[in-house]
């Protein structure tokens, strides 16, 4: 029997997603209450990996189990072993043939950027921070030239592991609301670090080091090199994993 679950989990406590020997991911700890629930060792596969101190709103992973548990326990019997940092939002049967990954054709991530001259507190960890101020005209303009079918080399992290650095950007969406920004991007998939490199590209443009036509230039360059560095991983948010209507999953709409 296979179970697909959304969960959602603050990145800060732990290395990432991906399973480490010494346990503290989000993966492990997931596995480990699954587990507890299945009575027998159960192994997750989710729809994408998230960094160091990334946050997600909806996260979908798919385990196969020996056994019948209702639905339910899946939610608040998994809830119960974990820790308050990682929640399970819903449970629901799918075929074999459904797989969390490879079954998805859309991801979307939401990065918040606190644009403001002192750091941040009350939220720190839960979004990034740009302390000079940042134009955002110019910003949505030069979104603009990473719209569509692209190869994104320019924006990928050397240990990517992807097959393909082309990937299709369906939405890149900047807005402001007070000290701040929220970048919204849609795409059938992304590479390791792209929306972080992608940020720090936004604000090379933002705070008039570079204009925006430039954004063209490093993504025709396909030169990791000539990008901005790697923005912090602070306000970056796997938001949401996008299925076929045919799986029926509950998927919710959420809000940082």
């Amino acid at each position: 029997m296979r179970v697909a679950l959304g969960v959602e989990y603050d990145g800060r406590p732990f290395n990432g997603w991906q399973s480490q020997p010494d346990g503290l991911t989000v993966q492990d700890t997931l596995q480990h209450a699954l587990s507890g629930v299945a009575g027998h060792p159960v192994s997750v596969i989710a729809a994408g990996r998230t960094d160091t101190g990334v946050h997600a709103l909806e996260q979908v992973v798919h385990f196969d189990i020996q056994i019948q548990r209702p639905l339910t326990a899946w939610v608040r019997g998994t809830n119960s072993l974990l820790p308050d940092s990682i929640a399970v939002l819903w449970a629901h049967t799918v075929p074999e043939e459904f797989h969390a990954r490879f079954s998805a054709h859309g991801r979307s991530y939401r990065y918040l950027l606190l644009n403001r001259a002192t750091r941040p507190a009350l939220q720190a960890g839960k979004v990034g921070w740009y302390h000079a101020p940042l134009n955002l005209a110019l910003m949505q303009k030069a979104a603009q030239f990473l719209l569509g079918e692209q190869d994104f080399s320019a924006f990928r992290a050397a240990e990517c592991q992807a097959k393909s650095p082309v990937k299709h950007m369906q939405q890149l969406d900047i807005g402001r609301q007070g000290d701040l920004l929220t970048f919204e991007l849609s795409a059938n998939a992304f590479l390791h670090h792209m929306v972080r490199n992608i940020v720090g590209c936004l604000v090379y443009v933002g705070n008039g080091r570079n204009p925006p036509e430039w954004m063209s230039e490093v993504l025709a360059s396909r030169e990791r090199g000539l990008a901005a560095p790697t923005f912090a991983p602070d306000g970056l948010y796997l938001r949401r994993i996008s299925y076929e209507s045919k799986w029926g999953l509950p998927q919710l709409r959420q809000s940082p």
